[in-house]
């Protein structure tokens, strides 16, 4: 088994460097370990953008129980994807991250005319999000 910890972003003003473990079997060739690196950290930022988006909108709509549900896989999201599974020494999985995305997903769908979000802003950040099954 190896094991890597990858560091990326922090290029930008406002960018915030990220950073996760990935493990793989020694076997694994340079072009899988390449997509799955890339899967992971696309799927962090995707995480990170949601968090950004939608974290003041719910702390203006924390007493209503629907939003309650989109609050908790947000923040189960936010956990798994932050450097601190790092400290934790635990390696993140695109399929985890695949499912944690899809479950915040599925909540703002449910939720997002009670946070008082348009159309249009539901589709964009949808779109921006968008991860392959």
């Amino acid at each position: 088994m190896v094991r890597v910890q990858v560091k990326h972003g922090g290029g930008g003003v406002s960018d915030e460097q990220m950073e996760f473990l990935y493990e793989c079997p020694t076997t694994s060739t340079i072009e899988e370990i390449a997509r799955d690196l890339t899967e992971i950290s696309n799927l962090q930022s995707t995480i990170r953008r949601f968090v950004l988006q939608l974290e003041p909108r719910l702390s203006l709509h924390d007493q209503h129980k629907k939003v309650m549900t989109l609050h908790r896989a947000l923040s189960e999201a936010k956990s798994y994807a932050s450097q601190d599974q790092v400290l934790h020494n635990k390696p993140l999985s695109s399929y985890a991250l695949k499912d944690l995305v899809k479950s915040v997903e599925r909540e703002f769908s449910a939720n997002y005319r009670i946070m008082e979000f348009p159309d249009s802003g539901l589709q964009q950040l949808l779109t921006d999000a968008y991860v392959s099954p």
